[in-house]
């Protein structure tokens, strides 16, 4: 009886030490990054970094980017709706794992007596909604375009998973309101950014961040949490393809 005793006291005392650890670090990053618009917040740093260790599937680090998460002020929905839309990017045992990571986090503070805002549900979607349509203008206002352009490469070659993307990840995911198409769009980012050979893809998703009003400076300061959270190779694959499209946008805009 005394062993359980002893290890849940030395439990909720680690678990202590990481809810002020979390605590001080938010503050700090706030104290530096929260005046600036040429930042991200330490919210959206808390949803790459989320979405980065998801990614790759490091679940120590990911619990102490959830704590730190929720005290950016993330709400309980919010965060699992991350965590959600990312199995579409990660797959599904990266996605349930980090699930089940959350679910020990919430736990733990529970037991801490601690009360996180849970926040909004997602409201129900329009009966009788056309998805593919609903999704095909999604992809392309991500994409900067205000006309459905025509399929073309793999949607010719695959046009099943064409079908997916549009109605499932497109409309059912991002019909979704209760987190906002930026948010959506640096969680996409920071899981891309986590992950090796994904830099096709973060072709399209940095200028869909950028399209949802992430500023390129913002997406600097992206890259750096990539390179704190995952490694410097990888920042270093988001900063080659961040400086090609900077590039093309800047001659776009002359």
């Amino acid at each position: 009886m005394r062993s359980r005793n002893k290890e849940s006291t030395i439990t909720k005392l680690s678990f202590a030490r990481q809810v002020t650890a979390a605590a001080l670090s938010v503050l700090l990053c706030s104290n530096l990054w929260a005046a600036s618009s040429d930042t991200l917040t330490p919210r959206q740093r808390a949803i790459v970094a989320i979405a980065a260790h998801t990614a790759n599937g490091d679940l120590n680090a990911l619990e102490r980017n959830l704590v730190e998460g929720l005290q950016a002020g993330l709400r309980v929905n919010e965060i699992k709706e991350v965590l959600i839309q990312l199995y579409a990017y990660t797959g599904f045992p990266r996605s349930l794992n980090a699930i089940y990571t959350f679910m020990r986090v919430m736990d733990e503070r529970a037991k801490a007596g601690i009360k996180d805002p849970v926040g909004k549900e997602p409201s129900p979607a329009p009966a009788n909604l056309n998805k593919d349509e609903y999704g095909a203008k999604v992809r392309a206002k991500l994409d900067g375009r205000t006309e459905i352009p025509p399929p073309s490469g793999y949607q010719l070659f695959a046009p099943g998973i064409d079908t997916f993307l549009k109605e499932h990840l497109f409309c059912d995911i991002f019909i979704r309101d209760n987190l906002d198409a930026q948010s959506r769009e640096l969680a996409t980012i920071g899981a891309l950014g986590g992950m090796t050979g994904t830099a096709g893809q973060m072709n399209f998703h940095f200028n869909a961040a950028m399209n949802t009003g992430t500023t390129p400076e913002q997406m600097r300061d992206f890259v750096k949490v990539i390179e704190t959270e995952v490694g410097a190779d990888y920042a270093k694959t988001a900063q080659s393809v961040l400086d090609r499209i900077l590039a093309k946008r800047s001659a776009q805009a002359k």
